[in-house]
């Protein structure tokens, strides 16, 4: 049979050889003559190769870069402060506006004694970068409710918790830019802005009413600690009204927020409505305490014998959402990318043993469509060669 018994190839010899270290060989190996190249194996087998390579470094750097987990739980701790950052720009003469808060609690801040009053020129406060209406900007209709970068907001928080310089003066100033912070109970307030001697009674001239122009950018609104780089859904917006008597109107449910990589101190940062100094300072660098809020807005004309200006109504969802980075451990990352690979490998057999059968299939298919031209011509052959000699 093809020599296999002369050469005393037994089927003992498929084995491993007795004795010595090697007959505790697990896998014994197979005759060289006896191995037989597969059709394409090794495009197949590179292209796994390849897949798993792929595989791998995509897991790895995930593994690294972790995963963001949103959470949200009733909010434990209590606090009563709440601080408001404001920056608008609004097309009136800075003696000829009155900023005031006011909360559910009856408390009113005389916002105006607070905040800082720099003149400014309209055209000039228009020439920011990404300046855009509420609605139209490229990120808008993206809500707090989105996936955020933990690491991005933490490098922000690092950076100054300044205000920018009000830019010098150029042309007439027909404008007033209103900014700084203010402390107001945590409770729903309103923060507005409104013409002097409309409103409130009070002693003086009357305003007239040809003044009356509650245009206005928003370069900053936000609530809790000042972090000038954290982009907020009503920064960077404009809203203009050729009329004198409009109330521009915005709507906003603020959200207490906790950004953290310090997974392991999660339940103690949860459990804190807002940090104290030693907090603050403990968590520095992994986690930081803010506010997001979702804003709508609704402007109208109003009469002659209502307030028009700009009103900010904010009220405080009694929810923390809290966003943490997490990463698996070490032994979880090596069980992953075992399985990964395995996953790789027993799928490519499972395609390749398809495909190998398609193959086979299809070549049988195409040699019984094959006509006997061959077997014919043979037959002819040996016809026409005995009648030769005949």
């Amino acid at each position: 049979m093809n020599g296999f018994t002369e050469h005393g190839l037994s089927e003992d010899a498929f084995g491993a050889s007795k004795g010595g270290i090697s007959s505790f060989d697990a896998f014994p190996k197979t005759k060289p003559t006896y191995l037989a190249r597969t059709r394409n194996g090794g495009a197949w087998t590179l292209v796994l190769l390849v897949t798993c390579a792929y595989l791998l470094v995509t897991e790895t750097v995930r593994w690294f870069t972790g995963t963001t987990s949103h959470t949200f739980s009733v909010e434990k701790g209590v606090s009563h402060d709440l601080q408001i950052n404001i920056d608008f720009v609004v097309a009136m003469k800075c003696p000829d506006l009155h900023v005031n808060v006011q909360d559910a609690a009856g408390d009113r801040i005389l916002a105006g004694d607070m905040l800082h009053k720099d003149p400014t020129s309209w055209r000039q406060a228009g020439k920011s970068k990404g300046i855009h209406t509420l609605g139209s900007g490229p990120d808008d209709g993206h809500g707090w409710e989105d996936m955020e970068d933990v690491h991005d907001f933490l490098g922000a928080a690092k950076r100054k918790r300044k205000f920018k310089k009000t830019p010098k003066l150029r042309g007439p100033g027909d404008a007033c830019r209103i900014y700084g912070s203010l402390d107001g109970n945590k409770v729903q307030g309103d923060f507005h802005i409104t013409a002097r001697g409309h409103g409130y009674a009070e002693f003086g001239e009357h305003l007239d009413h040809s003044t009356f122009n509650f245009s206005h950018y928003i370069n900053e609104l936000s609530f809790g600690p000042f972090y000038p780089s954290l982009e907020n859904p009503l920064d960077a917006t404009v809203a203009t009204t050729p009329n004198h008597f409009y109330k521009f109107q915005y709507y906003l449910s603020i959200v207490p927020t906790i950004y953290t990589t310090d997974t392991r101190s999660l339940n103690k940062i949860a459990a804190k409505a807002s940090p104290s100094a030693s907090d603050a300072l403990a968590y520095a660098g992994h986690t930081i305490w803010t506010n997001q809020y979702a804003a709508t807005s609704q402007s109208h004309l109003v009469g002659e014998n209502q307030v028009p200006g700009i009103f900010v109504k904010f009220d405080i969802e009694p929810i923390t959402l809290t966003i943490a980075e997490e990463w698996g451990g070490f032994l979880a990352l090596l069980v992953r990318l075992v399985n990964v690979i395995s996953g790789v490998i027993v799928a490519g057999s499972w395609c390749y043993q398809l495909f190998d059968w398609s193959v086979e299939t299809w070549g049988r298919r195409g040699r019984r469509r094959e006509p006997l031209g061959v077997l014919t011509g043979r037959q002819s052959g040996e016809f026409d060669e005995k009648r030769a000699y005949d």
